[in-house]
């Protein structure tokens, strides 16, 4: 049952999936075009996907744009939009200066709905993989420079655990999560084609089942200028591994109802969380 001194705690958030391209211009049109759109539709909390202003022709046209931490338009632009539309936004990710001078930060950053920036997340695994079945090869950490912090938001609606596409296949992170008290996991991606049908469902809905946590993810989808495809299917998934929303293809957004009562008295009942055991020995 309910517990009836518990006060009501749900929240729209949504999720947004478009197919970026090399015009940073053209991509932050489109964006702000279905944020406002999230925004609307009730949406307080608005998730854009990996890469959203920017998917070059080459690896390096990132670089070319990036910018200093605080500063530029891109940076400009997603503090306008969230204070614009009165919604909290996670930022997808952002092309940021890194140490290498040939290389980023890819830095999801969360604002708050008045244009203020509360966090930021700095991908932490890098996607150097060969893809056997299409011959796809993707080496980010040639462009890329890695994050090594976890980052869990303390917002008015939810604790936002924030991580990025390749990010969803480690489970310790989001293990380490919980010591932060975790119930919303936002994950702003741009899954390949070949990995997404194979993984991408399975990955969302366990990283919720087992952390039973809401996972909203954002993921870029359909072809793009260079001649990459991504998955699509971005989806809102409950502590329970239900989907509440997905969008399979095509620029749009799914939109879910965070209820934090529901998760509470998930883990309440089913009290899996406090029978975690770190096994150290080894014979």
């Amino acid at each position: 049952m309910e517990n009836q001194n518990q006060p009501t705690a749900k929240t729209k958030m949504a999720a947004i999936q478009m197919a970026s391209g090399p015009n940073v211009g053209a991509n932050l049109i489109e964006t702000r075009r279905l944020i406002k759109l999230a925004a609307h539709a009730g949406a307080q909390v608005v998730i854009l996907p990996e890469n959203f202003a920017i998917m070059g022709m080459k690896e390096s046209d990132k670089v070319d744009i990036r910018e200093q931490d605080g500063y530029g338009p891109i940076q400009d632009f997603l503090a306008e939009q969230a204070k614009k539309n009165n919604v909290w936004l996670v930022g997808g990710t952002v092309p940021l200066v890194a140490h290498s001078a040939d290389k980023v930060r890819a830095a999801c950053m969360v604002y708050d709905n008045t244009g203020k920036r509360v966090a930021r997340y700095d991908k932490t695994h890098l996607f150097d993989v060969s893809i056997v079945d299409t011959g796809e090869r993707y080496i980010e950490s040639e462009t890329i420079e890695a994050g090594e912090d976890i980052v869990v938001v303390d917002t008015p609606f939810a604790k936002l655990g924030i991580a990025v596409c390749y990010d969803l296949r480690f489970p310790e992170m989001f293990r380490n999560m919980l010591d932060h008290q975790v119930e919303v996991i936002v994950i702003p991606s741009a899954f390949t084609a070949i990995t997404g049908s194979a993984h991408w469902e399975v990955l969302l809905r366990a990283r919720a089942i087992e952390n039973l946590c809401y996972v909203v993810a954002a993921d870029q989808g359909g072809y793009h200028v260079n001649g990459r495809e991504s998955y699509g299917d971005s989806m809102v998934v409950d502590p329970w591994g239900h989907i509440l929303d997905r969008l399979s293809s095509g620029s749009g957004f799914v939109m879910g109802e965070i209820d934090l009562n529901y998760l509470r008295n998930t883990r309440k009942n089913f009290p899996v969380l406090e029978h975690r055991k770190l096994v150290c020995n080894v014979n």
